[in-house]
């Protein structure tokens, strides 16, 4: 997918309906009105994506208090989700994109290289959607330390 294609600041967010955890639906729709931290991470059970589960995790009140629902998304299968989030204790809800159809309308299902070797991907990426279904903010290729409590300054001041 080129540069160009990717969902941007200011633009809409792209609808979505995927299973989630505990066997609910998770959609955009669902969360309208409201503001949304939206994060793609690569893997169930992998060192960053624990890390930045339990992070956004342990901020989940203070991100209610700004008004603002979490939900991770990953290809991951619900199954493994729900596994995850008992592992560790989760309370954020997390969705199951196993199509890609959801990871590739927000452009973070890309082309990846590691150690020479080329492979489709999650870019690690968030959106922070405003209550008017439009995004208003995106962090690409993200770092997980701090990464968490960055969103939630945004969201305070969204």
């Amino acid at each position: 997918m080129s540069e160009a294609k990717r969902p941007a600041e200011g633009d809409e967010a792209p609808a979505f309906s995927l299973p989630g955890t505990e066997g609910e639906t998770q959609g955009l729709a669902s969360y309208k009105g409201k503001k949304l931290a939206l994060y793609f991470y690569p893997k169930d059970d992998t060192s960053g994506c624990t890390k930045e589960a339990i992070d956004f995790n342990g901020l989940r009140d203070k991100f209610a208090k700004a008004g603002t629902a979490i939900l991770g998304v990953s290809p991951d299968s619900a199954k493994s989700h729900d596994k995850f989030r008992a592992k560790h204790e989760l309370k954020i809800p997390l969705a199951s994109d196993e199509t890609k159809a959801m990871l590739s309308a927000y452009g973070v299902w890309v082309e990846k290289s590691m150690y020479g070797r080329k492979y489709m991907g999650v870019e690690r990426t968030t959106f922070l959607i405003g209550p008017d279904g439009r995004i208003a903010k995106v962090w690409r290729k993200v770092k997980v330390p701090g990464h968490a409590e960055e969103v939630l300054a945004a969201a305070k001041a969204l």
